[in-house]
């Protein structure tokens, strides 16, 4: 809900206006003289200034003047005189949105309001795009079938509706931000800026203003008042990634913030109220943090209210072809070449590979193989994988447990498969020359190609 400042005067047009406005969805706030307009718009948090010129102490434009300097987003509509026009017209020139005459069309009012709530909302997206910070069309694809997968998929659907703080966690490369941004589309919020932050790629002693905007004059270079992110994602959601990279000293302001639902500009003496969802991500142990005392263990209780752990790609590998040829289809028309199939071979090798760098690494290994790829098909020798990579992935899957006459047998299996899958796709899938090339008969090869379910 928006909150309108009307400041008049006159009783009687102030309630009217109060009335007329609250009828039509606003929350409003009176003040009765410029001098109580000015406070008001000082401590309290508005969308909207719907301000007289000429009043009792302080004048409209000392308002309009006032409000813009508190913040440069309120939409400021000045209301005066038929004799005032040139006034009005200079108003604007200083930065109010529109101004209407007296006596009031009361229609005409609440269609300047609304408009100056849409430039309001494009303004901060505009800012927000300059940053690269702009929130995605539409609900982001997440990809994946493994039960691993759909057990995220169950807990991100339940805590997006609430208000709660979520904590994501897992390896670098995962894909924390796609499913911060689930959250956000999925939640009330889904219309309102969702602000993207990474807290270890901003110099530590720019993150704060980064975040909690400053006043002009706060520091050297500061010459002019900056809102910062909490204030731009009102009524939205702020990611924090790479939480556990903040200084302790803002982990502090952070934890007021979440605790009183307020911040404090830089260099500013009094605090903004603000209305905006956490969700942090990290991919460190915060729990070992807070041992070692490099993270407070406030925060971390107050961040990690809703923890949400991210699998690694290693452990969801049912999912691996679904987001192979997502990828693949992706870059392929982000490049403008023809759609490209992958072959047997090249899939077992995507299957059996280690994946340190989980999910982002598959995206470029795939990229980087349909650069390379001279035909339809991209093969084995396109992937540019390191063959001792893939050989611990596969080690992984042998059991380490039981007789080690279990253990030659499961790496016997493995070792088969794998070679029968490669001598598939040198034949490009032809069983009799694959059973050629491995000397074996071709029922032998059927049978095999059957029990490991190639």
């Amino acid at each position: 809900m928006a909150k309108i400042l009307v400041v008049e005067d006159k009783d009687s047009m102030a309630q009217m206006l109060k009335q007329t406005l609250e009828l039509d969805g606003f929350e409003v706030v009176i003040a009765r003289d410029g001098a109580e307009g000015i406070k008001r718009v000082r401590d309290t948090k508005v969308d909207v200034v719907l301000t007289d010129l000429k009043l009792p102490k302080k004048n409209g434009l000392e308002v309009l003047k006032a409000s813009k300097e508190e913040n440069p987003l309120n939409q400021v509509i000045v209301m005066t005189a038929f004799g005032s026009i040139e006034t009005a017209v200079n108003a604007m020139k200083l930065g109010a949105y529109d101004f209407i005459t007296k006596p009031l069309d009361t229609d005409h009012l609440l269609m300047l309001i609304k408009r100056s709530l849409e430039n309001q909302r494009l303004i901060t997206e505009n800012m927000l795009l300059r940053n690269e910070l702009s929130q995605h069309l539409g609900m982001p694809r997440i990809i994946g079938k493994s039960r691993l997968m759909l057990e995220v998929g169950e807990n991100i659907q339940k805590v997006a509706v609430t208000k709660t703080t979520v904590l994501l966690l897992g390896e670098s490369g995962t894909g924390k931000e796609l499913f911060a941004r689930a959250i956000h589309f999925l939640s009330p919020r889904k219309d309102h800026p969702f602000v993207a932050i990474n807290c270890a790629a901003i110099p530590r002693e720019l993150l704060e203003p980064e975040l909690f905007g400053y006043e002009k004059g706060a520091f050297t270079g500061a010459e002019e008042k900056k809102l910062g992110k909490f204030e731009l994602a009102d009524r939205g959601t702020i990611f924090l990634d790479e939480v556990g990279e903040m200084d302790m000293s803002l982990q502090s302001k952070l934890l007021r913030s979440l605790q009183e639902g307020e911040i404090e500009r830089v260099g500013g003496t009094g605090t903004i109220k603000v209305d905006i969802r956490i969700i942090a991500a990290s991919n460190k142990d915060l729990k070992a943090g807070v041992a070692d005392r490099s993270f407070r263990e406030d925060l971390y209780y107050r961040l990690s209210v809703f923890p949400v752990i991210i699998p690694p790609l290693r452990e969801r590998k049912p999912d691996i072809p679904a987001l192979a040829e997502h990828f693949i289809a992706k870059c392929a028309a982000e490049m403008k070449i023809g759609q490209k199939k992958i072959s047997p071979g090249a899939m077992d090798i995507l299957r059996s590979y280690l994946w340190k760098g989980n999910v982002r690494e598959l995206e470029n290994v795939l990229e980087r193989a349909l650069i390379l790829c001279e035909g339809d098909t991209i093969t084995p020798e396109y992937l540019r994988l390191s063959p001792l990579d893939t050989g611990q992935a596969a080690e992984q899957d042998i059991p380490m447990d039981g007789t080690l006459d279990d253990t030659a047998k499961a790496a016997l299996r493995k070792a088969e498969s794998r070679r029968i899958k490669k001598a598939l796709d040198t034949t490009a899938g032809n069983k009799s020359r694959a059973a050629e090339l491995l000397k074996v008969s071709y029922k032998t090869i059927l049978t095999k190609i059957k029990e490991y379910n190639i």
